[in-house]
Parts: C-alpha cells; sequence; structure tokens
C-alpha cells in the first residue's frame, strides 16, 4: 500500500511507539504484580522496568520499519509481525543482558529466562500490533479526508492524439474523428463541472491512444483506490499518472499484482458489493486479489462471467437507488443482481450516477434516458459517439471520487 511518504513515516514512527510504550508498560505493571505479591521491593520494579527498555526499544524500530514495508495492511500480516517482533526484541534484549553482565548465553537460559519473563513481554506485542497498532497505522494513513472534504472530484484525461489506434475487440473498426472526440471530451467534462464535480486531469499520455479511458486504471472505494493491471499489455503503461493523482489526493494505494489482471471497468459498485466482471482484460487471478483487498474494507466481491463485451460495465451499470441495468443479452444470469432493468439501447447499459437523484447516460440511448427519467430521476446527456466506436461509454471517462 502506498500513501504520501510524510504521513506514512509518520504513521509508523508513532503506530511503533505507542505500541512499544504499551506493550512496556502492561508487561512492567503486570509482573510488577507478581512481583509485590512476593514481597519485593520498588527498587526491584524499577530495575524490571529497565531490564525490559532495550526490548520495547527494538519492538519500536522493528514495528515502524514493518509498518514502512506494508506489513500492517493486512491483520494477518500485522499478526505476523507482532509475533516476530517480540520474539526478536526479547531475544536481542536477553543476550545483550547476558553479555553486559558477564554471562555466556545459553540456550536453556534464555528459555527459562522467557518463561519468566519475555512470554507476556511477547504475547502483549502480538496482540497489541494486529489490533490497537494496525487499527492506529490505518486510521493516520487512511486518506485526508480534507483534501476531498465538500467536494466532488471526478479524475479526467484528455484523449491522445493518437485515439483513433486504441484497441478494438467486440465490434468492428470505423474511422474515428478525433477533433470531434476533442469536442465531445469537453462537453463530456464540462457536463461533469455542471453537475458540480470539480475535474481533475491525469497527465496527458500522448503515445497511449486508450489512455482516455481513464476509468480502467483504478477502482476507488471509501478512501482506498486499487491501481488496476489491464490484460491489455499495451495499457499498463497508464496506471502510474492516475497512481500519482490519487496519492496527491490523499488516497491510500493497492494493487492489483502479477499474473492478476483487471480493469476498473469490470468492476461494478452497488452498496458494499463489488460486482466484478470475468472478461477478456480480468481474469480470476485479478479477481482473487481484489476480494481479497475488498474483504479487507468491509466490501464483498461477486464475480459475473462476461461474454461477448469488453467489460462488466459495457453490460450493465447502477442508478442511485441500486437498481442495476443493463442487457439481459449479455449477462449470463441477472438473478446476481438484487433488482436488474433492462434497457432498450445497447448505448443505454452505462450510466454514470452523478448525485442522488441525476445520472448521465450517453445520447445514443434517447429511449434509455427517458426509461431512466420516467423512474424519477434528472438525466444529463452527453454525445461520445467517436469514443463508442472504441467501445468507450460515459463510465469509461472518468473516475469519481466523493
Amino acid at each position: 500500500m502506498t500513501v504520501a511518504w510524510g504521513r506514512k513515516i509518520v504513521a509508523a514512527v508513532l503506530t511503533g511507539f505507542v505500541v512499544a510504550l504499551l506493550v512496556h508498560v502492561g508487561t512492567v505493571v503486570l509482573t510488577n504484580e507478581a512481583f509485590l505479591l512476593q514481597g519485593a521491593g520498588w527498587a526491584a520494579i524499577v530495575s524490571l522496568s529497565g531490564f525490559f527498555t532495550l526490548a520495547s526499544v527494538f519492538a519500536f524500530v522493528l514495528i515502524a520499519a514493518a509498518s514502512l514495508f506494508d506489513a500492517l495492511n493486512t491483520w494477518w500480516g500485522a499478526l505476523i509481525t507482532g509475533l516476530v517482533t517480540g520474539v526478536i526484541a526479547t531475544t536481542i534484549d536477553s543476550m545483550i543482558y547476558l553479555a553486559t553482565n558477564g554471562q555466556k548465553p545459553d540456550i536453556s537460559f534464555l528459555w527459562t529466562l522467557a518463561g519468566e519473563r519475555n512470554l507476556l513481554f511477547i504475547l502483549f506485542v502480538t496482540v497489541l500490533t494486529p489490533t490497537l497498532g494496525r487499527w492506529l497505522y490505518r486510521t493516520i494513513t487512511v486518506y485526508d479526508r480534507s483534501a476531498v472534504t465538500g467536494r466532488k472530484v471526478a479524475l479526467v484525461r484528455i484523449p491522445a492524439t493518437n485515439l483513433a489506434e486504441g484497441l478494438v475487440s467486440n465490434i468492428d473498426r470505423v474511422p474515428v474523428d478525433t477533433a470531434k472526440a476533442d469536442e465531445q471530451w469537453d462537453a463530456y467534462v464540462a457536463a461533469l463541472s455542471g453537475a458540480g464535480w470539480d475535474t481533475v486531469e491525469v497527465a496527458s499520455a500522448e503515445v497511449l491512444p486508450d489512455s482516455v479511458f481513464v476509468e480502467d486504471t483504478a477502482i476507488v472505494f471509501d478512501g482506498l483506490a486499487v491501481i488496476a493491471r489491464s490484460g491489455a499489455e499495451q495499457r499498463r503503461g497508464e496506471t502510474p499518472g492516475t497512481e500519482a493523482v490519487l496519492t496527491d489526493l490523499g488516497l491510500r494505494i493497492d494493487r492489483i499484482e502479477e499474473p492478476g489482471t483487471l480493469d476498473g471497468g469490470d468492476v461494478l459498485r452497488v452498496g458494499d458489493t463489488l460486482y466484478v466482471g470475468r472478461s477478456e482484460r480480468t481474469n480470476a487471478e485479478g479477481i482473487r486479489q481484489l476480494r481479497v483487498i475488498a474483504d479487507d474494507e468491509g466490501f464483498s466481491v461477486v464475480a459475473v462471467p462476461v461474454k461477448g463485451a469488453l467489460h462488466l460495465k459495457s453490460t450493465a451499470t447502477a442508478l442511485p437507488d441500486g437498481t442495476v441495468i443493463g442487457n439481459a443479452e449479455l449477462i449470463a444470469d441477472t438473478s446476481v443482481f438484487d433488482r436488474f432493468l433492462p434497457v432498450p439501447e445497447p448505448a443505454g447499459v452505462a450510466a454514470v450516477v452523478l448525485s442522488a437523484d441525476t445520472v448521465l447516460v450517453s445520447a445514443s440511448a434517447p429511449k434509455t434516458a427517458a426509461l431512466i427519467g420516467d423512474l424519477g430521476y434528472r438525466v444529463i446527456t452527453v454525445d461520445i459517439s467517436e469514443f463508442e466506436k472504441l467501445e468507450g461509454c460515459v463510465t469509461c471517462l472518468s473516475i469519481l471520487i466523493s
């Protein structure tokens, strides 16, 4: 997981310090209780605190370092970090204790010492790191909501000059009027702005013809951005620009790793469920990785087979109330959705939710626009015909963050 490095370092240092301090205090207090019951004096208690000081310092360093290397991103990673930290910190501390007292390190003595003192320390580190430590680290590194609070941010990317060379998989290639596409893109961005969205441009990618379809480069939900890894190898160079903007906005970053592949256009969010298309661009391993990431964030993933279309969102999207609209002929089993409404035009499967009562659809789907309007929604239409020649739709041209 990648976040702004300044915040990441602060989070790592504070997490290591807080966990190490509480482990130190907890170990000393509980051990002192035993000492006090045996009639030990305060001098012995002070000595005991000193005994654990080095172990606590080592724990601080190890947890902070592990945090910087993303070990606390998952609960099991944090659990392993805590256990390993406890063992290493107490072992080194005990060996130093023996050496400074002129004793030869002895395995049996170390085991006895651990049984008497260090096991409690190890237990505290193992429990606190995946609980309090992970919570604290994630709380600090979660994206800076001040960057977008009160704002609705839409990431967009200007069409490349070689847009006409974009990939086409499921339709016949026809000439693309790039000058007209530029005008349509301007109108699309204006529509987002007119609906109250602050548009933020991802740096242009002149040699990447499909880069205008920025949605495919990342999936964003609740402060986390998952950087995609397209099944089309020639599109993988599009992600660094998007990641840079998402990082600047303060979002946490995770990513799909090789051999997984996943396009953002295959991910449809409805409430706390992510429907993910198993398509020519998204493979089973990509879905598996997203499922692990999403589960950690409280989201569930439902895989949906996609045939005869580029992405899941080429077959279905959702209205603000969660009703999924789409082309039933391109979906193997519409029952995976709680509510499904077929639309009368192929271009009508894609709707961008702009607010609780407003959606944006393609001007190529007037019957669908009327159908959605009849459901009580305000419908904004935009002409994106040049992008539709490249299997694009209204969702492909932006990433919405709110």
